[in-house]
């Protein structure tokens, strides 16, 4: 699941400098589960606003919705006759829905209210811990289930480093060394012979926009 957490107030403060009716959209998928950015959320952040602003005798007219998801156009629509009567949106989604807001509305500023952290798994209430990069080059298979990708501080694809020491890492002693845990893994799996494997340098697929497209599916112009 997407992970993400609100901005400091001081920052959506200084956004909102200047604009006077502002319509604050919330998502109720991965943000709300993460207690980040669903109606709730929304709610109390416009309750800081709107106090803040009285404070600064600069009151402020707020709107508040959730929609759905912001990642998908068909819940957007929802806002169409909304956005109009603001000077601005707020969106509390990830940074995938905030561009979608503001690809949906070019003429109306969006300003994002949250960081997006990355893909994680909820160990408890309010606790979540990153597990996937989406590095598009999946070791998994071979790893026992353990990604050295994130779990490893150097992203060490084949082995550890001269730092692991006791099954930690060098960084810190609260951090297990990946590839401690990924032999741990694979030994009580008797599939030891997977460390001897060498994965090649995998391109860096970070730097320029990614598109997936899942197999058997077609872009929408491709189609045509």
């Amino acid at each position: 699941m997407i992970v993400a957490k609100r901005k400091p107030f001081e920052e959506i403060k200084d956004m909102l400098k200047g604009y006077k009716k502002v319509l604050n959209v919330g998502c109720g998928t991965c943000v709300s589960v993460c207690l980040a950015g669903g109606e709730k959320e929304v709610a109390v952040l416009n309750a800081e606003i709107d106090m803040a602003r009285k404070l600064d005798n600069d009151p402020i007219e707020l709107g508040a919705y959730t929609v759905e998801r912001q990642c998908d156009r068909e819940y957007l629509a929802e806002l169409d006759d909304m956005v109009k009567d603001y000077d601005a949106l707020i969106s509390m989604a990830c940074g995938v829905g905030i561009q979608f807001l503001a690809e949906r509305f070019p003429e109306t500023p969006v300003l994002p209210a949250v960081d997006t952290s990355g893909l994680a798994v909820n160990q408890a209430v309010g606790w979540y811990e990153e597990r996937c990069r989406s590095c598009q080059s999946c070791v998994l298979g071979w790893t026992g289930g353990i990604c050295p990708v994130t779990m490893c501080a150097k992203g060490l694809y084949n082995g550890p480093c001269g730092g692991t020491n006791q099954g930690k890492c060098e960084i810190s002693q609260d951090q297990p060394c990946a590839w401690y845990l990924i032999h741990e893994r694979l030994s009580a799996q008797d599939r030891l012979d997977n460390i001897k494997r060498i994965k090649a340098p995998s391109t860096w697929c970070d730097q320029v926009p990614r598109t997936l497209i899942q197999p058997g599916y077609k872009k929408p112009e491709e189609e045509e």
